[in-house]
């Protein structure tokens, strides 16, 4: 039966582990970094394993927050609350429901331990899979309890242990298996909301400790158990400390590098880390529930993976996992396909989650991870990529967040080739516009080019000419949109007249929704990954092109800050109108390489690094979105970057560490050796692969699969 790397684990059991070796990747990892976001959503220190059904991150939204509120039992989706909470408390009259100040408090990816109550409480917590273990310990001569909440669902005993549910959005349930390792002495039923409920537990007085093991499952309180015995014989916490220690090192271990600062070692392995924690593999001995059909189905061997935001991960996460997990990947993309096909729409999913998919943001880039994942070799179902890839975009509307059948806009789009904007007060005519997210006029139409571009190469892969032949022409759809006056894509209107007046900095509506998304027309100005040769064309050629990145870097706000995040909180991480807090912009900084400027990738890539990534609670610039932008991070300081996914090839950039070797699945290694590397020293003076001379600055996708070396000989002056 086949098993990839990571879902493999959770099904052998434990005790299968090799010992550590000196260096701890996992110790490296900072989950605290990002903790307190520059404007929107922070960060979350994450206790999981890789790719775990189980997380856990402690109730509160950051850390500045005073109190925790209880004891998370499992996140369901990321940035979600725990759908279940243990409550510790003390004294025969402790409250049923206590916010509890939190101190002295240590996260690691593998473990939790804090301080509770001002001192009152201590917690230990380490996870498996799909099960994971509590300590609490108590003050000497105090009588503990502990309150079980289910916030909608129920509660109860289950044999000599305890039961519960949690019903989630879209008919989801979430189930609990929990046992304790000393009785208690009495159990009380709690009422406290409606559809609520909680059991609280109370123990001897002078209870010292008490442990909690418990199993969670998307199908029955019963797997749940099973889920709970299959990974964990008796109570034993330190012994599950160090194996899932174990697991993330290995995990981790997957790249190592030498040299950088401890800070630098520290934003690597936690922008990794990041990674790691989603898709979540849910099958549970070879089942799984699935939310497109509400059913539980048999995985037939291939693990199931939901919860990811393909909008944020398209770009790099699911690239990095090719070359570290391939088996991995392929198993993610397999898990896509039958959701579209379990929703009977036979539309590829947008933002697969454990509810089902949600269907936000914009764009299909399902298909931008089959097509890459076709041309690196990896084991895809190209005939059922293709069919579904292209009934999303024919089928379902192209209206930002909608589910909905196409309507007006996309038959507009279809015959016109791009995606018609509203004049200034002019009323929305199409139903399946979202109030708020209005229609992202040249967002979509982009991304839906860089999307037809991406069919027509698996049409390509399957030799269908004819059709590979009509999606790469509607891929150049961006053109209708570019200005050839301003040099930048314009809203236009039904008629085919571009929208005037128009400001590229401040375009109208929150988030610049009224034309492009969360970023303004200076980002999407580069938003054509799958033809930049065609783009440096339109905007005269390589000289101007320059010109007009360095502008994207140098051009003021245009505002004052507070009215330009008002407007624009997601464009922050600034430099200049360039926004590295969104994943729109992750490419951008490569584009030089495109114009006969290597040099300016190499310097901006490590600005950027350098000013917006930090070892510290404000270490990340914007919403992370569980890998995404960490994924710039990773590659980057590597020192190359996938452009454009659904090309096999990698752009050169500026690595920061000296030594970094990638292990390869089937044993083998790409290393990569950057001599005489430092911080002033980030310019590529020459660089060999496999001892060959490398003429262009980007390197093919099979010379890394395969294993070898790229040597960069490092300087601290551009080489123009």
């Amino acid at each position: 039966m086949k098993r990839n790397f990571l879902c493999a684990l959770a099904l052998v059991g434990l005790g299968v582990f090799s010992p550590l070796s000196a260096q701890s990747p996992a110790e490296e990892v900072n989950p605290l970094m990002g903790n307190i976001s520059h404007m929107l959503v922070p960060t979350f220190p994450t206790v999981h394993l890789p790719g775990g059904m189980l997380r856990v991150t402690p109730e509160r939204y950051d850390y500045t927050q005073e109190y925790v509120g209880g004891l998370p039992v499992v996140v369901t989706s990321h940035r979600g609350s725990s759908a279940f909470t243990l409550s510790p408390s003390t004294g025969p009259e402790a409250a049923a429901l206590e916010r509890m100040r939190y101190d002295n408090e240590h996260i690691h990816p593998y473990s939790y331990e804090a301080d509770l109550a001002d001192g009152g409480i201590h917690v230990r917590f380490a996870p498996s899979w799909q099960s994971a273990i509590y300590e609490l310990s108590f003050l000497e001569g105090e009588q503990p309890s502990l309150s079980l909440r289910s916030r909608f669902g129920s509660v109860r005993r289950v044999g000599d242990g305890y039961g519960g549910d949690q019903r989630l959005s879209n008919n989801v349930r979430v189930y609990l298996y929990l046992e304790s390792d000393t009785a208690p002495a009495a159990e009380q039923e709690l009422r406290e909301r409606p559809n609520s409920a909680a059991l609280r537990l109370v123990f001897a007085p002078g209870t010292k400790s008490v442990r909690l093991r418990y199993g969670i499952s998307f199908i029955s309180v019963e797997q749940a158990r099973s889920n709970l015995l299959r990974e964990q014989e008796g109570f034993d916490l330190e012994g599950l400390t160090a194996r899932a220690k174990a697991v993330w090192d290995e995990t981790l271990g997957k790249i190592r590098i030498e040299g950088g600062t401890p800070d630098e070692r520290a934003v690597f392995y936690t922008s990794l880390y990041r990674i790691l924690e989603r898709p979540v593999c849910i099958s549970e001995d070879g089942r799984y529930f699935s939310a497109s059909d509400g059913q539980v189905h048999e995985d037939g061997g291939h693990p199931f993976y939901t919860d990811d935001w393909i909008w944020d991960t398209y770009r790099a996460a699911h690239p990095l996992r090719t070359i570290l997990f391939p088996e991995t990947e392929e198993d993610i993309i397999r898990s896509y396909l039958r959701m579209a096909e379990q929703t009977g729409e036979y539309w590829l999913p947008t933002f697969p989650e454990v509810t089902g998919d949600s269907r936000r943001m914009n764009g299909n880039h399902g298909v931008a991870m089959i097509a890459d994942a076709l041309y690196k070799g990896l084991d895809v179902d190209a005939e059922k990529g293709f069919a579904y890839g292209k009934r999303a975009l024919r089928e379902k509307t192209l209206a930002p967040w909608s589910g909905k059948k196409a309507g007006w806009i996309d038959r507009f789009y279809l015959e016109h080739g791009y995606i018609p904007a509203l004049r200034p007060g002019e009323e929305e005519t199409d139903p399946n516009v979202h109030d708020f997210e209005k229609r992202q006029p040249v967002a979509v139409t982009l991304g839906t080019a860089y999307d037809e571009w991406c069919l027509s190469r698996i049409a390509d892969w399957l030799g269908r000419g004819d059709e590979a032949a009509a999606f790469r022409q509607r891929s150049l759809n961006y053109r209708n949109l570019f200005n050839p006056q301003t040099g930048f894509f314009h809203p236009k209107d039904a008629e085919g007249h571009f929208i005037e007046p128009f400001d590229y900095r401040l375009p109208g509506g929150p988030g610049a929704r009224d034309s492009y998304d969360e970023n303004n027309g200076w980002v999407y100005r580069w938003d054509v990954p799958h033809n930049i040769p065609d783009l440096v064309d339109l905007m005269g050629g390589p000289e101007p092109f320059i010109e007009n990145l360095d502008r994207t870097f140098s051009e003021p706000l245009g505002w004052n800050k507070r009215d330009f995040y008002v407007t624009m909180p997601d464009h922050t991480g600034n430099v200049g109108q360039f926004s590295m807090a969104n994943e729109p912009s992750m490419h951008i900084p490569y584009l030089y390489n495109y114009a006969g400027a290597p040099w300016k990738t190499q310097k901006r890539v490590r600005q950027l690094l350098r000013t917006w990534f930090r070892n510290d609670l404000m270490g990340v610039p914007g919403d992370e979105d569980g890998g995404g932008l960490s994924s710039f991070v990773v590659f980057s300081m590597m020192g190359f970057y996938p452009v454009t996914p659904g090309l096999p090839e990698y752009d050169l950039g500026s690595p920061v560490f000296r030594r970094i070797v990638i292990s390869l699945p089937g044993g083998g290694t790409f290393e990569i050796l950057a001599e005489g590397v430092s911080e002033d020293a980030k310019y590529i003076r020459d660089a060999s692969l496999n001892g060959q001379p490398l003429k262009e600055p980007r390197f093919g996708h099979d010379a890394l699969k395969n294993g070898g070396r790229l040597v960069l000989h490092m300087s601290d002056k551009p080489v123009r």
